[in-house]
C-alpha cells in the first residue's frame, strides 16, 4: 500500500516489494501470481479499513453531519502539506495511474469512490431537514469527491494548499446556500 501510493503502481518493481517487506521471491508468488494481483489485494484492503481510517475518526470528532463532510477533507488538507504536496488520495492517485490498463482495478476502484461518496450522502442525509426538498444528495456526495481530488491536484501541482483551500471554501458556500435555501422555501410557504 505504502510504495504504491508513495511512488506509484508502475514505478514500484515487485523486487522492490519484496526487499522493502523482507519476502523472499517464492514466498511473494505464492500468495500473488503477479503485481496485478497484488494491486487487487491492496484495492480490498483500502475498502475494509475505509470506515475505521476515514468515518470513524470523522464521527468521533464531529457531532454535525455536515460538518463532518469539511472535517475529512481537512484529513486530506493535513496528508498534503505533511507530505510536502508529495502524497495525494491513494486510490485517486491510483485511478489516475492506471486508467484502463486493468479492468479488474477499475472496478475497485470504482467501488472505493462509491463507498466514499456513500459515506459523504450519509452525513449529508442526517441533515436532510436543513436542505430544501428534493435534494439529490447523491449528487452533492459526487461534487465534494471531485472538489476533493481536484483540489489535490491543484495543490499538489502549485505547491500551494491556498489551491485546496478555494475549493472546499467554495463547496463550503454552496451548501451554507443550499441550507439558505431550504430556509427560504420554508418561510415562504409559512406566509402562504
Amino acid at each position: 500500500m505504502e510504495l504504491f501510493w508513495r511512488q506509484g503502481y508502475v514505478a514500484t518493481g515487485v523486487a522492490q516489494i519484496q526487499a522493502e517487506t523482507r519476502v523472499l521471491p517464492g514466498s511473494f508468488y505464492f500468495f500473488f501470481k503477479s503485481k496485478e494481483l497484488l494491486l487487487l489485494a491492496v484495492l480490498d484492503r483500502y475498502m475494509e479499513i475505509l470506515n475505521s481510517a476515514l468515518r470513524d475518526p470523522v464521527v468521533e470528532k464531529t457531532r454535525d453531519p455536515v460538518e463532518r463532510i469539511f472535517t475529512l477533507l481537512g484529513f486530506y488538507r493535513r496528508q498534503i502539506r505533511e507530505s510536502r504536496f508529495e502524497l495525494g488520495c491513494p486510490i485517486g492517485n491510483l485511478a489516475l495511474e492506471l486508467g484502463n490498463r486493468s479492468p479488474a482495478a477499475r472496478e475497485k476502484l470504482n467501488a472505493l469512490f462509491d463507498e466514499w461518496r456513500g459515506m459523504v450522502q450519509s452525513f449529508l442525509a442526517e441533515a436532510r431537514d436543513r436542505f430544501p426538498p428534493g435534494t439529490d444528495f447523491k449528487a452533492i456526495s459526487t461534487f465534494v469527491l471531485t472538489t476533493m481530488e481536484g483540489g489535490i491536484m491543484l495543490a499538489r501541482a502549485n505547491q500551494d494548499v491556498r489551491q485546496f483551500d478555494r475549493a472546499v471554501k467554495e463547496l463550503r458556500n454552496y451548501l451554507n446556500l443550499m441550507q439558505t435555501g431550504k430556509k427560504a422555501v420554508s418561510r415562504k410557504r409559512s406566509r402562504t
